[in-house]
């Protein structure tokens, strides 16, 4: 019987997610189109989860980097037409950030470039797994935000 306390069975489970983070992570930067990273692809995955008009210091927090780290990540989206930087009409000094329709784009042509990638996987790998696992994830990510914001 495993010991539910024991720091190590929790250590290897955040080990092993970190190792499929690197390796998801290869996966998808060899589709970016050039000068783009993972980075850039999660903003562009938080717009569309989320809705256009994201302050960027609500930005860094939810992705827990500096605020020089996001502003770098958004001026690289600006500078390749993947996103819009306009005034926040709530206090006219910061700014919001909205998705450009070549930003949709090309996060859709993106997923869609990993396909072959998905089809190895569900034709070499029992995908209901995945598919039982996905509540438990869920919960996870959402019990550590809360801790980190509470």
């Amino acid at each position: 019987m495993t010991d539910k306390a024991d720091p190590r069975l929790l250590f290897d489970i955040f080990k092993e997610i970190g190792i499929i983070e690197q390796l998801s992570r290869a996966l998808l930067e060899v589709r970016l189109p050039s000068g783009l990273i993972a980075p850039h692809f999660a903003v562009l995955n938080h717009l569309i989860n989320r809705g256009d008009g994201a302050v960027p210091i609500e930005m860094a927090r939810a992705f827990q980097v500096p605020k020089t780290t996001m502003t770098h990540t958004l001026k690289g989206l600006v500078a390749h037409g993947l996103i819009d930087l306009r005034a926040n009409a709530d206090d006219g000094r910061s700014k919001r950030v909205w998705l450009t329709p070549k930003g949709r784009q090309m996060r859709d042509d993106v997923i869609a470039a990993m396909a072959p990638e998905f089809s190895k996987l569900t034709a070499g790998f029992d995908v209901d797994m995945l598919t039982d696992i996905k509540p438990t994830l869920i919960a996870l990510r959402q019990y550590l935000d809360d801790a980190r914001n509470g």
